[in-house]
C-alpha cells in the first residue's frame, strides 16, 4: 500500500484565511502567536492597518509579521490583507446575529439564544470543515481504507464517539473495522497491525497521548496512518501519513463535545460515503443484508 507524501510544514493558501490562521495557532512561536491572536480578535480592523501598525500592536517587528504571513500560506502581508477583506465580505453576506456567533453563553441567556448558538456553532463548523477539507488527502484515505485488511480507529472521550460511529458505518458495508476508545486497548491493537492495515487516530487537539502513542506504534509496524484533527501542525498530524483536518472553534463550554464533534463526524461521513460509493452495488447489498438482520429487533415488525 503506498501513502501520499506526508503533510508539510507550510499551510497552503485557502479561501478562508481565518481557518488557515487557527489551524497553525497552537504551534506558533510567541511573537507570531501575538500577531495571529490580534488578527483573530478583529480581522475586519486588520484590513485597514499597515504592516508597521500591526507589528506595533503585536509588540513585534515587521519581519515577524511577514514570517507569520508566509507560515499561514500567504506570500506576504498584502496578500493576507486581501484575503481578510474578501472573507469579511463573504461573512457579512452570511451573517448571523452577533449574540449567537459563538457557542459561549451567559448565565441569563434565554433558551432560544442557547439553541441558536448551538445551531450557529455546529453549522459553521461543518461549513468551514467542508470548505477546507483536502480532497486529494481524502482520496488517498479512501483508497487505503478500501484496500486495507483491517481498519483500526482510535478516539478518546468525545472523539471516541466519532471513532465508534466510523466503526459502525464501515462494518455495515462489510469492512473489517474496530474502534478502540481506551488507551490500553488502542496500544494492544496497534502492536499487531501490519503494512496491510490502516490506523486512524481522531483527536481535536492532536496532542492526546492515548491517540499519539498507538498511531506511532502502528506506523512503526509499517501500517498506513491517518490523522483526523483540528490542527494541521499538531503532533498527531506530524506523525501520520495522511491528514484530514476539521475547522471547529473552541468556546467556554468546550467545543470538543459540541461543534468539533460535528466537524469530525462530517469528515467521517465523507470518508464513509466515498468508500461506499466506490462499489455501489456491493454497498447496497451489504446495507440491505445488515438492515434485514436487525429487522427482527424492531418492535411492531409484523405490523402492516
Amino acid at each position: 500500500m503506498t501513502a501520499s507524501p506526508r503533510a508539510v510544514e507550510h499551510i497552503e493558501p485557502g479561501t478562508n484565511p481565518m481557518l488557515a490562521i487557527r489551524t497553525i495557532l497552537p504551534s506558533l512561536p510567541p511573537a507570531e502567536r501575538r500577531v495571529a491572536e490580534g488578527i483573530l480578535a478583529d480581522p475586519g480592523d486588520i484590513v485597514f492597518l499597515s504592516i508597521g501598525d500591526l507589528a506595533t500592536r503585536a509588540q513585534t517587528s515587521e519581519a515577524t509579521v511577514v514570517r507569520f504571513c508566509q507560515r499561514a500560506g500567504f506570500a506576504g502581508y498584502p496578500e493576507l490583507r486581501l484575503a481578510l477583506a474578501t472573507e469579511a465580505g463573504r461573512s457579512a453576506a452570511q451573517a448571523v446575529p452577533s449574540h449567537i456567533v459563538g457557542t459561549d453563553i451567559g448565565p441569563d441567556d434565554p433558551l432560544d439564544d442557547v439553541v441558536a448558538a448551538v445551531g450557529a456553532a455546529d453549522g459553521r463548523a461543518i461549513t468551514d470543515t467542508v470548505e477546507q477539507l483536502d480532497i486529494v488527502a481524502l482520496g488517498h484515505v479512501v483508497e487505503a481504507v478500501i484496500a486495507a485488511r483491517r481498519i483500526e480507529i482510535y478516539g478518546i472521550g468525545a472523539s471516541g464517539l466519532v471513532a465508534l460511529d466510523l466503526e459502525h458505518k464501515l462494518r455495515r458495508i462489510g469492512l473489517s473495522a474496530a474502534a478502540s476508545v481506551d488507551g490500553h486497548l488502542a496500544m494492544t491493537s496497534a502492536a499487531v497491525l501490519t503494512g496491510a492495515d490502516v490506523a486512524i487516530g481522531i483527536s481535536h487537539s492532536g496532542e492526546t497521548l492515548d491517540i499519539l502513542d498507538p498511531i506511532a506504534a502502528a506506523r512503526s509496524r509499517g501500517c498506513l496512518t491517518v490523522a483526523i484533527t483540528n490542527y494541521a501542525r499538531s503532533s498527531l498530524a506530524r506523525s501520520a501519513d495522511l491528514v484530514l483536518t476539521t475547522a471547529a472553534r473552541e468556546s467556554l463550554f468546550r467545543a470538543g463535545a459540541m461543534a468539533s464533534r460535528a466537524a469530525q463526524l462530517t469528515v467521517v461521513d465523507c470518508v464513509y460515503l466515498a468508500v461506499a460509493q466506490r462499489d455501489y452495488t456491493e454497498t447496497v447489498q451489504a446495507l440491505d443484508a445488515t438492515s434485514a438482520a436487525l429487522q427482527s429487533r424492531r418492535k411492531g415488525r409484523n405490523e402492516s
